[in-house]
Parts: structure tokens; sequence; C-alpha cells
């Protein structure tokens, strides 16, 4: 029942924003329910449990079950839910449908929570698609020609990416997958090229909201409309979705056994590869910040697919702690974008020359999150590619076992090239370049999330070990 409470609590806050009162009491109650809801997960992730809810029919059953991947993810997602709930305060506080925006705010809570929950592949997908569908009114939320077009785009490239999904949950519950088991859950002997391809296509659909290329184009059309804590929660943990389906499809459901030496796994390899050079250049060449960002996280979300494809126990905890660290680092650097953006109006990285004297903390706290997805130590970055580094090494098959270390050099050479620029003119700028000395730094409602996550980053890069 623990579970339940937890992945409903945070409709209170819907009701919130339905109830009539004024603004100050709504935050004060919002901030009660984020709170609340984080007690609720720490309860979860200490006593766990099971809970069937109801059948469909036969062998069809939507239920929630907590494991320790569940608690990272969950911990994950509730740590970013807080940051942004409380930056959004300011950033939203002049906004008159502020109210709209936190009602489908606590509603994709509930259904990310519910992800992290589902204790099968059909509860998984049911809760995925409420995910997407409760996420799309927050990239609108501006109602501007480009923020409908960016949340359609989003829409479709998530249906799309779903059906996917949904021909491999389907073909693997016939074979007889009912839950989830470390290792997989398909009976012996049920095998086959049919469901080897139905894997591969799940892996896909799920890879489309963790922005694998071919389906990766929603991510740079969706951040740059959307207000930046949307923005910070879809690059930083909503995309987490799609990896966590495609951990539970091919680790907990079909078994990496099915996929190993396959072509499947080849297949996945190269996409993944090509998905972290493209956005990785795509980023290098973008002018606009939050733009710049979204390709990033295209690049960095394919090396937990890196992890993910090599099929062995190295590679998933490297792409484990790779997700920890991006949800840390990306997360700050799009809040930093926001306060950007909100204090002094601007979206392009050729704007931000000179803004360290107006803007130091911010600028700061920018400069930790770019250098930890760069991979400079002590930060987060730094252990996660490292690990994937030395997991490819020793895992990866044939020419992928150099292949992967040395695309990781490369991007990580490409990210140093896109993210320390901007960090260098703030501070330093070009002759020519604006130079105020005028303070206008974020208020603390956005500055401590930023100062906050910042510190994450270090301690994921401290305690990786403890992590792993």
């Amino acid at each position: 029942m623990l579970l339940v409470l937890t992945v409903l609590l945070p409709l209170l806050g819907v009701a919130v924003s339905i109830a009539p009162l004024r603004r100050r009491w709504r935050r004060v109650l919002y901030a009660a329910v984020m709170l609340l809801a984080d007690g609720m997960g720490l309860l979860c992730a200490k006593h766990g449990g099971e809970i069937s809810l109801f059948r469909l029919g036969g062998e069809i059953r939507l239920a929630l079950f907590l494991d320790g991947t569940g608690r990272v993810f969950l911990a994950l997602t509730l740590l970013l839910y807080t940051m942004s709930t409380f930056y959004a305060f300011d950033y939203l506080k002049k906004d008159r449908r502020q109210h709209v925006f936190f009602a489908f705010w606590f509603s994709s809570l509930s259904a990310m929570l519910a992800v992290c929950m589902a204790a099968n592949l059909l509860s998984f997908y049911l809760c995925f698609e409420l995910a997407t569908l409760t996420t799309v009114p927050l990239v609108l939320h501006n109602r501007t020609p480009e923020s409908n077009a960016a949340a359609l785009k989003y829409l479709f490239y998530s249906i799309g990416g779903a059906l996917l999904g949904l021909f491999a949950v389907v073909t693997l519950s016939t074979a007889g997958v009912s839950g989830f088991v470390f290792g997989g859950a398909l009976p012996a002997g049920a095998r086959g090229e049919l469901l080897r391809a139905a894997v591969f296509a799940g892996i896909v659909g799920f890879g489309a909201k963790a922005g694998m290329f071919p389906l990766h184009g929603w991510l740079p059309t969706a951040h740059p409309v959307a207000p930046a804590p949307a923005s910070a929660l879809l690059s930083g943990i909503i995309v987490k979705a799609g990896i966590l389906g495609v951990i539970r499809l091919v680790y907990f459901a079909a078994g990496p056994e099915m996929l190993r030496d396959s072509w499947a796994q080849t297949a996945w390899m190269v996409l993944a590869l090509v998905t972290v050079f493209l956005g990785s250049m795509l980023a290098w060449r973008e002018k606009e910040l939050k733009k710049r960002l979204a390709y990033s996280t295209v690049s960095q979300l394919s090396y937990i697919m890196l992890g993910l494809s090599l099929l062995s126990p190295e590679g998933l905890r490297a792409a484990m702690l790779h997700a920890c660290a991006h949800v840390c680092a990306k997360g700050a650097l799009f809040l930093c974008a926001g306060a950007f953006i909100h204090k002094l109006g601007r979206r392009y990285v050729a704007e931000l020359r000179g803004i360290g004297r107006q803007m130091p903390v911010t600028v700061w706290c920018f400069l930790i999150g770019g250098l930890s997805l760069i991979g400079i130590p002590p930060l987060g970055g730094f252990v996660s590619k490292w690990q994937l580094s030395l997991a490819a090494l020793d895992t990866a098959p044939g020419a992928f076992s150099l292949l992967i270390p040395v695309m990781l050099v490369i991007s990580a050479l490409l990210t140093a090239g896109y993210l320390l620029p901007p960090v260098i003119e703030a501070f330093f700028p070009s002759e020519g370049g604006e130079d105020s000395k005028e303070r206008t730094e974020a208020s603390l409602w956005m500055t401590v999330p930023m100062l906050l996550l910042g510190c994450c980053s270090l301690a994921v890069g401290l305690f990786g070990n403890l992590l792993v």
C-alpha cells in the first residue's frame, strides 16, 4: 500500500492547483506536497515491497514493485523534481497560468514515480505513456506557435517510439514474460529471430524518449520553447524513462543473453555511437544555448546506451552511474540557462559575454555542470566515463572494445568545445564584449537548486564507488 500512496501523493498538488487559493498559499502547499513526496519516497526505498493492483484478464496484471534499479531512478526523479519545483516558484512568479503548469507538473511526477515502480512490461508501458501525456502540456505551456509545434513533435515522436515498444511488450508477453527478473524472465527455450527483432524494436522505441538516433529530433525542438524548469525535467529525468524502459526490456524481461553477439547488439552499438558523435557535433555548431544543451543531452544519453549495449554487469553499472551524473549536471545546466533568460533575457551563446560579474554564482554553477559532462575529475562525469571505458575494453565485442573509448574521448573534446567557451567569454570577454559590473544574480529560490545540483555532481564523483 505504501507504493500506491507514494504514486498518488503528488496528485495533491493537482488539487492545490484547482483550489481557489492565493498564489502565496499555493506555493506553500506545493512545497509541502513535494517534501511529503520525498519523505514517502525514502520510506519506499527503505521498505520496498510489491503490490498487485488489478487484472485485466488472464495473466495480464497491473502491479507495482521496487527493486534496486527502481530505487536509483526513484531517487533521481525526486531529486530533480524537488530542485526544479523550488526553482519554478520564482521563475514562474509572474506567469498567470502558473497553476496550470503545476497541475501537469505534479501529474507528471506521479506518472514518473509509477514508471520507476512498474512491476512488469504492461504496467511499465502504461505508465510510460502516461508520463508522455502529462509532460506534453509542460512543453506547450507558453502557447506560442513554436511551442505548439514542438509539443506536437514531441508527442508524435513519443507515440511512434511507444508503438515500437508496444510490439516488444506484446511479443515478450505472448512468449511468457509475466514479470521482471534480473537476467531475464523468458521461459527456457523461448528464443528466435522474431523475439530478437521485437526486443531490438523496443530498444529503438524506448530509445526515442532517450533521444537515440534516428528518433532524436524532438529534443532540440522542445527544449528551447519550454520553461526552464520543464527543460531541466525533460533533459534530466523524463528522458530517463526511455533508459529505464531499455533496462527493463533487455536486462529484466528478455535477458542480455538473447542479444549478446548478435546483429541486434551490433546495430544497437552502432546507433549509440552515431548518436554520441552526431549530438556532439550538432551541439558544437548550435548558437542558441538551450538548443545546444538539448543536443548535448542527445549525445550524453547515448553514453548510457553504449554502456547498456555491452550486455555485461560492468556496462550496466557504468551506465547507471552516468545516469546519476547526467541528472545532476544537466539539471544544473538547464537551470542556469533559465536564469540567464529570466534575469537578462539572453538566449544565445554570443550574448553571454561579460556576464561573469553580473551573475557569478550562476556562471560558476554552469561551469561545474559543464566540467562534469566533459569528464573532468573529481566530478561525476569523469568517474562514469572512466567506468564506461573500462567496461568497453573488458567486455565489448571485437573492434568496439577500442572504438567506444576512442569515441568517448572525441566526444569529450567536442563537449569541451561547446561548453567551455560560454564560460570563458562570461569571465574573460573578448575585446569589445560587454562587461557590466552591475550584479543581477538570480534569487535564492533559483540559485540554491543550481548550487545543490552542482554539489551533487561533485558527490557522484567523490562517492562513485559507493553508488556502484
